[in-house]
């Protein structure tokens, strides 16, 4: 399958609009999808999304999906590892990568402050 993304020059976002909570996430977890599309289902198709915490939230249990995920902390701090209470866990600064494959269990995860993460989302072939 080839990629499902578009050919997108440089642009300015609209950090303003287009959010919106991913199916599962708590309240104050927000996504911003920027390019492509992930078929779960299918299995196929990449997507890169912007994913921002507000102060404060968390989330009770660790993920695991189908598919590969890369992760950049692009600004504010992220806790991983926390318990279902939002306690716990180990906080990273910016500037932090993560890469999982299918399966890996992750999270959960929680941010004191509010942050900013760069995703990217794809099943294997891409």
């Amino acid at each position: 399958m080839p990629v499902n993304k578009k050919h997108d020059e440089f642009h300015t976002l609209d950090m303003t609009t287009g959010w919106e909570v991913p199916a599962g996430y708590p309240v104050g977890i927000q996504q911003k999808i920027i390019s492509g599309g992930l078929d779960e289902e299918n299995r196929r198709g990449t997507r890169t999304r912007l994913l921002r915490f507000a102060p404060g939230v968390y989330t009770t249990a660790p993920f695991s999906h189908e598919y590969w995920e890369e992760v950049y902390l692009v600004s504010g701090d992220l806790i991983v590892g926390n318990d279902a209470n939002g306690e716990g866990g180990k906080s990273f600064p910016p500037n932090t990568y993560a890469c999982r494959p299918p399966h890996a269990p992750h999270g959960p995860f929680k941010s004191v402050n509010g942050c900013l993460l760069l995703e990217m989302h794809y099943f294997d072939p891409v």
